[in-house]
């Protein structure tokens, strides 16, 4: 098996929880397009939030949105894109507000909230580092009646809390067959250290879309072997793509869930290079 393509999270797998990037990291960076791979970002973020990174790393695709959307990044050409209905939207928004949670919708250049809180603040403190300078921050008076009165077109909305009471509300927007929800933890040894919070979020995005159904979409465009893709990552968002690759690489901090599955489970963190550690071991030149 020879690796072709090499697939990796960015934060806290290349970019460390500080949002800071290892030397070690870039320098690895470097040696895949020596080599000539195929580099591709696979983020959470849509593209209009981590665009700046996906530059500096002059990545060849990008997987965005947890799978919501493929750009080929070095012809500007969007391959993919699927995104959450009207419908939808205002049914997983109507009972988030009956909860009193959080919430922010990514389209392809808006945050859209009624107050920057926790992952919509966030990308607010690192915009300037990180995003696309068309990326817009819209803050509204009434989520709901915003989407109900505009053609908001949502690759994922999130939904956040400091309450331990996700759970229960993802069991409830289980109903919607059309929708699927990430559960993510950001407390304790996971907190996000950008904001200073604790907290834990829902990802939703639509029904069978993630990195992992991402991936199958870009090895079969590329005419490439899913067992010829290294994929690396730290999160829950990142286990069925580290699960199915040919080299699955979970980092030292990442979640235990997806170190049970990797392949091989870095012994350095992001803030030490996991990401050159995992390249160097399996990228031969």
């Amino acid at each position: 098996m020879s690796v072709k393509l090499i697939a990796s999270d960015l934060d806290g797998t290349i970019i460390d929880r500080n949002n800071q990037i290892s030397s070690k990291n870039i320098e690895a960076v470097n040696k895949i397009h020596t080599d000539n791979l195929d580099f591709v970002v696979c983020t959470g973020k849509s593209y209009s939030v981590s665009k700046k990174i996906c530059d500096q790393f002059n990545a060849s695709y990008g997987i965005f949105g947890n799978g919501t959307q493929i750009i080929n990044l070095k012809t500007g050409k969007e391959l993919m894109s699927k995104t959450i209905s009207k419908k939808d939207l205002l049914f997983i928004i109507t009972l988030a507000k009956r909860n009193n949670f959080h919430i922010h919708i990514y389209t392809d250049t808006q945050i859209i909230s009624e107050k920057l809180e926790y992952m919509d603040l966030r990308n607010y403190v690192l915009k300037d580092k990180n995003a696309s300078n068309s990326l817009c921050f819209n803050i509204v008076n009434d989520i709901l009646d915003y989407v109900e009165k505009n053609d908001v077109k949502a690759f994922s909305i999130v939904i956040t809390t400091e309450k331990n009471t996700l759970s229960d509300f993802k069991k409830l927007l289980s109903i919607d067959k059309n929708i699927e929800s990430v559960f993510i933890n950001k407390r304790g040894k996971y907190r996000d250290n950008i904001i200073n919070k604790d907290y834990e979020y829902l990802n939703i995005s639509p029904i069978n879309v993630n990195k992992n159904e991402a991936l199958n979409f870009l090895s079969n465009y590329l005419k490439i072997s899913k067992q010829d893709i290294l994929a690396i990552g730290d999160n829950i968002n990142d286990y069925e793509m580290v699960k199915n690759a040919g080299i699955g690489v979970a980092v030292h901090e990442a979640y235990d869930d997806l170190k049970n599955v990797a392949t091989y489970v870095t012994s350095t963190t992001a803030s030490d290079g996991a990401f050159a550690e995992a390249i160097d071991k399996f990228i031969k030149v």
